[in-house]
């Protein structure tokens, strides 16, 4: 049940049986939320977090004017919103974007973790962290990439972060977005965004039919993109 988070953060260190133990422990209950439900709300104040297990989700926000921006995908193996167990108060919404199945961490079992066990407690730390540098990668493809570059960017992000946790098959990933979300990831519309789809489905780098991307060079794409992982942080050394 825990083998996505397990393999996410496990990704950054090892995780000792004591520590899957200790995770598995603070859990209690499934949840499942239908495509366009919130698993957490702007405003909200959680006493629990949520992690996903099945299915993809963003974080978002709306303008006054009802104009919609995503700020990040999560995929299996993310809490989406761990932060707030020290934020408290949500400054945004997470979105389910497909059917999502999630499990509820409750606010006092992470506690106990974080004051009994240090290197877990790193490891989570960790999570937000790269939460954090996933962010910042956004901001520097919303502001300074080309719209293909961005698209390419995403694909390739998205594509590395699915594998870590066995959600790819070969080189393709279930992608069931539309473009109308797509655009709310690009800060696009409709109609430039498959512009965008378009010229990367032209140099020869990726396929995409029927919610399914394939990557057929996955080298150019890191290029056209620009791609360097390191913000991912999936070198496993001591934490």
């Amino acid at each position: 049940m825990l083998e996505s988070l397990y393999l996410n953060l496990g990704q950054h260190d090892a995780l000792s049986d004591a520590e899957k133990a200790l995770l598995a422990g603070a859990m209690s209950f499934e949840k499942d939320f239908s495509t366009g439900q919130d698993l957490v709300s702007e405003g909200s104040r959680p006493t629990n977090s949520t992690l996903i297990l099945e299915g993809l989700a963003a974080r978002y926000k709306v303008l006054e004017d009802g104009g919609r921006q995503f700020t990040s995908l999560q995929v299996p193996g993310d809490f989406v919103d761990l932060h707030a167990f020290l934020l408290k108060t949500m400054d945004h919404g997470i979105v389910a974007l497909s059917p999502c199945r999630v499990i509820i961490a409750e606010h006092s079992r992470l506690r106990v973790i974080t004051e009994e066990a240090p290197h877990l407690t790193r490891l989570l730390w960790l999570d937000t962290l790269v939460d954090g540098a996933i962010h910042r990668e956004w901001i520097v493809a919303m502001g300074r990439r080309s719209k293909t570059a961005h698209l390419a960017h995403l694909v390739c992000e998205l594509f590395v972060r699915l594998q870590v946790v066995k959600r790819t098959s070969g080189m393709s990933f279930h992608l069931p977005l539309s473009q109308a979300e797509l655009a709310d990831v690009l800060g696009l519309s409709v109609v430039h965004m498959n512009r965008v789809i378009g010229a990367l489905r032209k140099v020869g780098v990726i396929s995409w039919a029927n919610y399914t991307v394939t990557i057929l060079n996955w080298h150019r794409l890191q290029e056209i993109a620009e791609f360097d992982p390191t913000y991912l942080s999936m070198v496993r050394e001591p934490r």
